[in-house]
């Protein structure tokens, strides 16, 4: 079922599935699994490109040989801007805590006050993608494989998607989209008490 919000059309899946990330568990395998680079915007990338000094410190050699080599992103088979793999799989900007868990060196280098990018904004939306169209954009819930712990945890701590990733969404689309959000989600958890919801 999608729900239009705003001029968003938005998956139910936002407020019926639960998730909160699980680092321990999926060791950041999100920065590392997949078909391509994270999604980017250009002014993403003119960021990146601005920044890349500041950030180097942060990442693995790897990934500055591939940036150095190539730049901070491609263009993926629908022609849009991903960022820049390392051997084809991890996102060059990956690097490894002692557990070997997957942290993102461009949110180290903004933790550590050296940038104001906190990170790509299609990574801070994680498991919601964002899709624009002509006259609308799609955020749409992206079930995967390795984010199972994330659901359990979710499941376990009764946290919707939309809540969890409640800063991210107030990042891309502001304060008022995410007070909608919650009115929606009132209107659905009262209709499912009164019977009127659509199975």
């Amino acid at each position: 079922m999608l729900l239009e919000i705003q001029d968003k059309v938005v998956s139910i899946d936002l407020f019926e599935k639960k998730f909160v990330c699980d680092l321990t568990a999926c060791k950041g395998a999100c920065c590392i699994e997949g078909d391509s680079g994270a999604p980017l915007t250009f002014e993403e990338v003119s960021i990146m490109e601005d920044d890349l000094e500041k950030i180097k410190p942060f990442m693995r050699p790897e990934g500055i040989e591939a940036v150095e080599e190539t730049g901070v992103f491609y263009m993926d088979w629908d022609n849009e801007p991903v960022s820049t793999l390392v051997n084809d799989k991890e996102c060059a900007f990956v690097t490894f805590d002692d557990k070997g868990t997957a942290l993102c060196a461009i949110e180290q280098a903004h933790k550590a006050g050296v940038t104001e990018f906190k990170k790509p904004i299609s990574c801070h939306l994680y498991p919601i993608r964002v899709k624009k169209y002509n006259d609308f954009t799609a955020l749409n819930y992206n079930e995967w494989n390795i984010c199972k712990p994330a659901c359990a945890c979710g499941e376990q701590l009764d946290v919707k998607v939309y809540k969890f990733l409640k800063e991210p969404i107030v990042r891309a689309f502001g304060e008022e989209f995410f007070t909608e959000l919650e009115t929606v989600d009132k209107e659905i958890e009262k209709q499912k008490e009164t019977g009127e919801f659509p199975q």
